[in-house]
């Protein structure tokens, strides 16, 4: 694949809208305060250090799932076989944790990003799939194509730029759009 194969047509245009939603997301955070970025301004845990490191998770699992199967997404075994404590390391991933800093969650974002936009333009082929693993948020026996899991990144970017947009507007005021 060339460069010039890269700037144009599909892996191009997946690239632009994955990182159009990166950066609504990432200006959620202009300007704020550790502390702002870890506080909780609704009822639920989420705050936008939180949120960012979420996403982070996510594309991170997702990318793993394309490079190397169902095993990927539930951190090397069936999410069947996950523990009371599996479960609050997932749920750590959308609060900052003592110690965390904004810079920190947005250096590791940007890490993943880099890491899957090379693998967007190198990958051999958008349509190599793998079977999904079993958790009862994806349908049995289903597959996702690398073309599919990018989809579903970009949209779980811009659906959680929405959360944050509300998040930073409950802090501040502040607005994306």
């Amino acid at each position: 694949m060339t460069g010039t194969e890269i700037r144009t047509g599909e892996r191009a245009d997946l690239l632009d809208a994955l990182r159009t939603h990166r950066a609504f997301l990432r200006f959620t955070t202009r300007g704020l305060t550790d502390e702002q970025a870890a506080a909780r301004t609704t009822v639920s845990e989420l705050c936008l250090g939180g949120l960012i490191k979420h996403v982070t998770g996510g594309e991170r699992g997702w990318v793993d799932f394309i490079l190397h199967g169902p095993d990927a997404l539930g951190g090397g075994k069936s999410f069947s076989d996950w523990t009371e404590e599996d479960y609050a390391r997932r749920a750590d991933e959308f609060r900052m944790l003592p110690g965390e800093t904004l810079a920190g969650v947005l250096a590791a974002y940007d890490e993943v990003a880099e890491r899957t936009d090379e693998l967007v333009a190198t990958l051999p082929d958008l349509d190599a799939s793998h079977p999904l693993p079993a958790a009862p948020w994806l349908e049995p026996g289903g597959r996702r194509s690398a073309r599919r899991v990018l989809l579903h990144i970009i949209a779980e970017t811009a659906q959680h730029a929405g959360h944050a947009d509300i998040l930073r507007e409950a802090i501040d005021g502040a607005k994306t759009m």
